[in-house]
């Protein structure tokens, strides 16, 4: 049986090959340079390997638009979120339609060439109220958008090094190795669990159930741009190494990484989400509570919900594995949701965010119903050395 297919076509590579690279280097000291913000390095690095299959590069005005409006690509294809170039209005204003640009990280590296076939306002007024159901500045996904320049740069991308300090590179598998990989350990169906934070209780037991229905498990964390008060990347690669050494069957399990910046976007990012997975090589996608959200912007299960809106075999190709709220329950001693358990809140075992902190600050061990102690120790020496 054939793994599932890319997104909209082939699977996107966009990063040259030695002799191609060497010339792009050679060519871009001549070029107008752009330093790419951190979400459009993440960006163009998904754009690279494929992950942002069918993009080669940043979109245009007529993608931008439809994606706003329609949650899909001109082509038809669907895309919920636009993927932008926009550099400061100083510099935009410099830059003509037929251009190429030499694309450079933080540190002035050269990351790829771009050649500029569309130049269009930024319209912020029709970007924001589409994606994230709310205009509030408060929001971090709008605040990003608030913050990127007034003018988008539409075009393809060559890529002459995706990234050059790759977090933790044994696990940053691009789509096409981790097709490689499900191939040959002859896994047919994959589910993928999406996340940014340390894998508690309920989180196994949601990624368990679907391990029970598929051939394998990929936990594939976030290890982008997040919020300031996000857990940072390596703590929660420490947990999720501990939780898969001790919890997990190795055989059936896989862990790699994926370079995405956050949007926060609730129920159009879980659609994003499920897009690359199946870029990846994914056949099932894990859509837990409030998927992708931040604060109270979103309902519980709106993330759920949105992809009703889509003929999934037709549309995503990808099937969401849909899950409740899990907890443990006392009473019937074992991990439950509203669906499996008779019994009220008073049994279950539930512990806040700020709860949870205050306990790993007090070098307090959260009960073992609600996080794994080896889980729990990692996190109480990294709350205790943010101190």
């Amino acid at each position: 049986m054939a793994l599932i297919a890319p997104h909209g076509g082939p699977l996107v590579n966009r990063v040259l090959e030695p002799a191609a690279a060497k010339q792009a280097a050679e060519q871009a000291g001549s070029l107008t340079c752009i330093i790419l913000s951190p979400r459009e390095q993440c960006d163009l690095e998904m754009i690279a390997i494929g992950a942002f299959s069918p993009l080669t590069g940043f979109m245009g005005p007529a993608d931008f638009a439809s994606v706003c409006r329609h949650m899909r690509l001109v082509s038809g294809a669907v895309w919920p979120i636009p993927v932008t170039l926009c550099p400061p209005d100083e510099l935009a204003a410099k830059i003509s339609v037929g251009q190429k640009l030499a694309l450079l990280d933080d540190k002035k590296r050269l990351l790829g060439i771009m050649t500029v076939q569309e130049k269009y306002p930024h319209d912020k007024a029709l970007e924001i109220p589409s994606v994230y159901r709310t205009e509030d500045e408060a929001h971090p996904g709008v605040a990003a958008v608030l913050r990127q320049g007034n003018t988008c740069l539409g075009g393809p991308v060559d890529v002459v090094c995706p990234n050059y300090e790759p977090e933790f590179p044994e696990y940053r598998l691009p789509p096409a190795k981790t097709r490689e990989a499900f191939a040959e350990r002859g896994w047919n169906t994959i589910a993928a669990f999406q996340t940014r934070n340390p894998i508690h209780r309920a989180h196994e037991y949601l990624t368990k159930c679907a391990q029970e229905i598929t051939d394998g498990l990929l936990i594939h964390p976030l290890v982008g741009e997040t919020k300031s008060d996000d857990i940072p990347a390596d703590v929660r690669m420490e947990c999720y190494r501990v939780l898969i050494d001790k919890y997990y069957n190795k055989d059936r399990t896989m862990l790699t990484v994926m370079p995405l910046a956050m949007r926060y976007a609730g129920p159009r990012e879980a659609i994003l989400h499920a897009i690359i997975r199946k870029n990846y090589g994914v056949t099932h996608f894990i859509v837990g509570r409030d998927h992708a959200g931040v604060g109270s912007y979103y309902g519980t299960y709106d993330a759920q919900k949105i992809f009703d809106q889509f003929d999934l075999p037709k549309d995503l190709g990808i099937t969401p594995l849909k899950f409740e709220h899990s907890s443990w329950c006392n009473v019937c001693e074992g991990m439950v949701s509203a669906k499996t358990c008779p019994h009220g809140p008073e049994t279950k075992v539930f512990l806040s965010g700020t709860k949870v902190r205050d306990m790993l600050k007090a070098g307090q061990r959260p009960p073992m119903e609600f996080s794994r102690p080896e889980v729990a120790d990692i996190l109480i020496r990294w709350a205790q050395g943010a101190k």
